[in-house]
């Protein structure tokens, strides 16, 4: 607890301030820490990311977390239309008030809910300050979707922003950069310094552009990412120690049993006897799943690459 003094009759009396509060106030406004809501203030900022986004009079736009607007209102003035997905009900009040009798009204579309949950229509480009405990399953909801766009520029914590961009054997290089380089072209283009926003974040930011790779890579992801949470699950073991573990020699040796059965009866079925109990093949995204507290397992990218990239990343 922390207390500052307040002039009152007969002595000084003493206001009491939560410690560590994580709401602050701007023309009666709560920001909520809680929902990344780190307000972009500074208008040359703004301006800098609307360029080097590319945004064209052509464009549909995409938006993020637009908050109170600020970055919106720019976009308005460049794009044809502006998608806006707000989680926050009264920030969805806010821009609405705050373009309602402009010129721009009709090329805003706001969408309320979960950008994880909503459904994505059509869009050009993405341009967003992201909410940042979202930050690594919303870049890989936005390379699934399709049709493909043409890029996104997105604003993250600079340390993971970094991870975004850095070439292998760089000491920031994890799954994430494998991941997301695989899908796409990432590129450094801005810092931003954390007294830029309201309220001020923890860390400074970083502006990523990321160009999806057209084609796409012909590769079943949930089976790379699989491969790759194994290489990068023990950052202090060299692969070979990692693939001559008893775990995934004993997969390895299932998987080869199972391939060679299958090639013997070409494909039409594969016996028991020979598949070591009747095991079917197993892939490399089954391995390393964590116990959900129900007793469930959680696979996939969201939930591991989540907690990684949150504790600072493996690798």
């Amino acid at each position: 607890m922390s207390t500052s003094g307040l002039r009152v009759a007969g002595g000084v009396g003493k206001k009491v301030v939560k410690k560590g509060a994580e709401k602050a106030a701007y023309q009666g406004i709560q920001f909520l820490k809680s929902y990344g809501q780190h307000i972009l203030k500074n208008p040359m900022i703004v301006n800098s990311i609307v360029e080097k986004g590319g945004v064209k009079s052509t464009d549909v736009v995409l938006e993020i977390g637009p908050g109170t607007g600020n970055l919106t209102m720019r976009l308005l003035e460049t794009a044809k239309k502006v998608i806006a997905v707000e989680f926050d009900p009264r920030m969805v009040l806010e821009l609405q008030r705050r373009v309602q009798g402009t010129p721009h009204a009709a090329n805003l579309n706001i969408i309320s809910g979960d950008f994880l949950k909503v459904e994505l229509p059509y869009f050009d480009v993405c341009i967003a300050n992201v909410p940042y405990q979202i930050s690594s399953p919303l870049i890989f909801k936005l390379l699934a979707h399709r049709p493909m766009f043409r890029a996104a520029t997105l604003m993250f914590q600079r340390e993971f922003a970094m991870r975004l961009c850095v070439p292998a054997g760089d000491p920031l290089y994890c799954r994430l950069s494998v991941n997301t380089q695989l899908l796409a072209r990432t590129t450094h283009l801005l810092k931003v310094g954390k007294n830029n926003f309201r309220p001020p974040p923890k860390v400074d930011s970083s502006v990523v552009r990321i160009e999806p790779r057209h084609p796409g890579v012909p590769v079943n992801f949930k089976e790379w990412d699989g491969l790759v949470r194994l290489c990068f699950g023990r950052k202090n073991k060299t692969l070979g120690g990692i693939f001559r573990t008893k775990t995934v020699m004993e997969l390895l040796e299932v998987n080869y049993k199972t391939y060679r059965a299958l090639q013997l009866n070409n494909g039409k079925g594969v016996s028991a006897g020979l598949t070591g109990g009747g095991q079917k093949m197993q892939g490399a995204a089954t391995m390393g799943m964590k116990k959900t507290k129900k007793g469930g397992q959680q696979t996939g990218l969201h939930g591991d690459m989540e907690m990684e990239d949150a504790a600072g990343g493996a690798g």
